[in-house]
């Protein structure tokens, strides 16, 4: 059975996600460090991990396997979901694989250094409407080419 794990302390497209999985059928849950408002649904799931670093990325890692899709932006947990055999996708719609996380981490790696030095400043794009539809489209084909096998 398939099931959706969300990094939710910071995801911007939950309700998306609700909407396709209830459509599907599946269960999603929702992995954050504190309680949040959601959904009644008896497919949304709510886990509240401690405080500790990592804590919900630990559990989605822990918990999450081949057949099964995890949302994240966050790359060193989209590459132990990979490991683990679970198709992660980033807000964005745009999917981590085995073929771009690697590259992915060196670049998170070599900005994070680029900040430490002073030479470059925290930026992230804004999240865009055509972000959102186009991380629906790739969630309801990424879902039904999975029940396909």
């Amino acid at each position: 059975m398939i099931r959706i794990f969300i990094d939710a302390d910071a995801c911007p497209v939950k309700d998306e996600i609700y909407r396709v999985a209830g459509r599907h059928n599946l269960v999603s849950f929702v992995v954050s460090n504190s309680w949040m408002r959601l959904p009644q649904s008896p497919l949304i799931e709510q886990i509240i991990v401690d405080d500790g670093f990592d804590a919900a990325d630990n559990w989605i890692a822990d918990n999450c396997g081949p057949k099964d899709v995890v949302v994240t932006a966050d790359i060193p947990l989209a590459d132990r979901c990979l490991k683990a055999g679970s198709v992660v996708l980033g807000p964005t719609g745009k999917a981590f694989t085995h073929n771009s996380i690697g590259m992915k981490l060196a670049m998170r790696e070599l900005n994070t250094h680029l900040r430490e030095m002073g030479e470059i400043s925290g930026y992230n794009a804004s999240f865009s409407k055509k972000d959102r539809s186009n991380f629906l489209n790739v969630l309801e084909n990424t879902i039904q080419k999975l029940k396909r096998g």
